[in-house]
């Protein structure tokens, strides 16, 4: 079996070091507090971008590989945008005070009968902010970069019969050089193939 402990290693650190800027996101969120409806959103941002560093963590060495992150469109819609919406409903439902829409999804889960199941969930906003990271992250594939097609070297292709310039090349290949002759005077003249 083969021995990964480069990798290994490498990996390790990559995930500890997303772990600590996590948490250093997770801490900052913190000091931001939840006092206000604008804090509180502002907290759950940075908590759910504390999700999305862990889940980049598996992607830093793809473009090393030669890949390149895109979306799934699959996992982006079968996975994520259901997290969305339910980690969504229960946050804006449970938000502090009376901030964007929280009365009516309160009222819509309370008339469908699951306020209760919101509200105890909505203990956690944090772990929902932090999931819907994550679940963005995850919806990410590494994926072979495109090759570019190298460029063909130049080939000179056969040359069309009625371009002037090949027939005379062509003819001027094929004809006899014009020799000197004798006559019957004694007198030299050169004999010449006749041009077109």
């Amino acid at each position: 079996m083969r021995r990964y402990g480069l990798y290994d290693a490498s990996r390790g650190l990559t995930l500890a070091l997303a772990a600590a800027l996590a948490g250093l996101g997770l801490w900052g969120a913190t000091q931001v507090g939840m006092q206000t409806t604008g804090r509180f959103w502002l907290s759950m941002l940075i908590v759910a971008g504390a999700g999305l560093v862990i889940a980049l963590a598996a992607h830093v060495g793809t473009w090393t590989k030669g890949l390149r992150l895109r979306v799934s469109p699959g996992t982006f819609v079968l996975a994520f945008l259901p997290v969305l919406v339910v980690s969504g409903w229960i946050l804006i439902a449970t938000q502090p005070g009376t901030g964007w829409e929280e009365g009516r999804l309160h009222s819509w889960s309370n008339s469908i009968g699951i306020f209760g199941v919101v509200h105890s969930i909505g203990l956690w906003h944090g772990v929902l902010a932090f999931g819907v990271g994550l679940m963005l992250g995850l919806s990410l594939d590494g994926v072979p970069a495109p090759e570019a097609e190298a460029a063909p070297a130049y080939e000179r292709g056969v040359p069309a019969a009625d371009e002037p310039v090949a027939a005379e090349g062509r003819y001027a290949a094929r004809r006899e050089p014009a020799t000197p002759t004798e006559q019957s005077a004694g007198t030299q003249t050169r004999t010449r193939t006749p041009s077109r």
